[in-house]
């Protein structure tokens, strides 16, 4: 039901299946949820959402690569 809904992937490995997350569309998700939890008055969860959208899921920064020695 996840893997239907876009909310994770699954990868056969042999005999296993590795699941992976989609964090964009968890997001998006959990946002949704959050506008239909304020039963129509948005300014109750809008903080929330505020913070949620410029916190959650953020992308990593990762360290350059050092280059090869040969």
């Amino acid at each position: 039901m996840l893997v239907h809904a876009g909310l994770i992937t699954g990868t056969r490995e042999g005999r296993s299946i590795r699941y992976a997350a989609h964090p964009e569309a968890i997001r998006d998700l959990i946002l949704y949820l959050m506008d239909d939890c304020c039963d129509g008055h948005p300014e109750i969860c809008a903080p929330v959402q505020e913070a949620a959208r410029a916190a959650c899921c953020a992308p990593v920064k990762t360290k350059a690569r050092k280059p090869a020695r040969a």
